[in-house]
């Protein structure tokens, strides 16, 4: 037996693999052992290449084994692993609180860490509940308000506002409370806002409204106009309902921006990142809010208004030496201009797929690129696309029938046009 397959017989013994039905890796999708990684290339026991059109579900968006962030985190392991962040603190989170706050805007600027992005929108929802009930005396306040089709994570909270009944439907009975309203598109930003603000009218106990600025990634990579997040901020701020503002995926350069939200000309009360901030190599969220929410638990112990929340590993120092190489290249490289003049290109060579009648809504936000495969309803399209894509060495993970890439940045444009030549006759073959 070939070690490739010994490696997939003990992995299907003993691994429950995330956002998968088991079933499938008998004959639908392949499993695939990878061993080792460099710029946007994985290799895997055969040798095979495979370009990573999805930066490995939206987090190394500077390429495998970047030789800078390698070097910094190899420091960092001579240096400090690990300590509690109870009563305890290091230098790298220090320095990466620090230079977050100084690149984000007033009033942002007290930083709480967690491991992952479902763990940093349960922080966010539960410090923004926390903080209406001190801000009211009332538990009066109780229900959150999201948009539909949007997704946040899979715990509890962050499954209660996301509305992909695929995660969601069966969880209903132990979820929080919730309300969801239109979701926003590119062409109807106007009804969208009428329907929001009917909803705040309507309801006067919402803690907050959570969204993903401009683009609802998992929700099938759905777009919306700065118009839209700007105005329904507003909305809610004005009425005292607090916003939460989910960049965990579309933060950190993805969306054109360093920020999404820049775009939009508003500041959420809480911001969740996480994904790109370590460049894809450990673990790391952060919720950054501001001082007026921080001085709310700020309180002799006695009065029990502590933020009591927390993570054996929040704050790892690994981490956050990778999350600050990260903030190195941003500094030393003109990131956010190369990737406009890179997505532009991408948007150029993607137009060559609108010779086949069935890619339609085709979109772009930044280094995102989507479309849909139209008129195969009921049919798993998107993993035929999967499988096609694996035998011309890409790395696609489609959305159903939505077919997106997000490279890496270091992504060459001859490797661009790479992956639309291959995707071209990929899709000619669905015809």
């Amino acid at each position: 037996m070939q070690y490739t397959e010994i490696l997939k017989a003990k992995d299907l013994a003993h691994i429950w693999h995330p956002c998968t039905q088991m079933h499938d890796h008998e004959s639908t999708y392949p499993l695939i052992p990878i061993k080792n990684a460099k710029g946007v290339y994985v290799y895997d026991f055969d040798d095979k290449a495979y370009i990573d059109c999805i930066s490995s579900w939206w987090v190394n968006i500077f390429g495998h084994c970047n030789p800078y962030i390698n070097q910094k985190l190899i420091e960092q392991i001579h240096t400090l692993e690990h300590i509690i962040l109870a009563g305890f603190s290091h230098e790298p989170i220090i320095t990466l609180s620090s230079r977050l706050c100084e690149i984000l805007p007033a009033p942002l600027n007290k930083c709480f860490f967690a491991d992952n992005g479902s763990s940093a929108i349960e922080v966010a929802l539960k410090m923004a509940y926390h903080a209406k009930a001190i801000e009211s005396n009332t538990t009066f306040y109780d229900t959150f308000l999201s948009l539909q089709n949007a997704y946040h994570g899979e715990t509890i909270g962050a499954l209660s506002v996301g509305d992909v009944g695929l995660y969601k439907q069966v969880y209903d009975p132990i979820l929080l409370k919730t309300l969801t309203s239109t979701a926003p598109t590119l062409h109807n930003t106007e009804q969208a806002l009428k329907d929001l603000e009917s909803m705040l009218d309507s309801h006067p106990n919402i803690v907050a409204f959570i969204l993903e600025p401009l683009v609802q990634c998992a929700g099938n990579m759905a777009m919306h106009t700065p118009e839209f997040v700007a105005k329904a901020t507003k909305m809610c701020q004005d009425r005292g309902i607090f916003v939460i503002f989910d960049e965990i995926a579309v933060g950190f350069g993805r969306s054109g921006s360093m920020f999404a939200f820049e775009q939009c000309g508003v500041i959420p009360d809480f911001l969740c990142l996480s994904k790109g901030l370590s460049g894809g190599y450990l673990p790391l969220s952060v919720v950054v809010t501001s001082d007026t929410i921080y001085e709310y638990f700020y309180a002799p112990y006695e009065t029990h208004k502590a933020f009591l929340h927390s993570h054996s590993y929040t704050g790892n120092p690994l981490a956050c030496a990778c999350a600050n190489a990260v903030l190195d290249i941003f500094d030393k490289e003109n990131v956010i201009e190369s990737n406009k003049l890179l997505s532009a290109y991408i948007w150029e060579q993607a137009q060559s797929l609108r010779e086949f009648s069935f890619v339609q809504n085709m979109r772009q936000r930044g280094m995102i690129l989507a479309f849909d495969l139209a008129g195969f309803e009921g049919q798993r399209k998107g993993i035929e696309v999967y499988n096609k894509a694996l035998q011309k060495g890409l790395l696609l993970r489609p959305l159903g029938n939505t077919i997106y890439f997000m490279p890496p940045y270091v992504i060459t444009k001859q490797e661009v046009a790479y992956v639309f030549g291959n995707l071209k006759e990929i899709l000619a073959s669905l015809r």
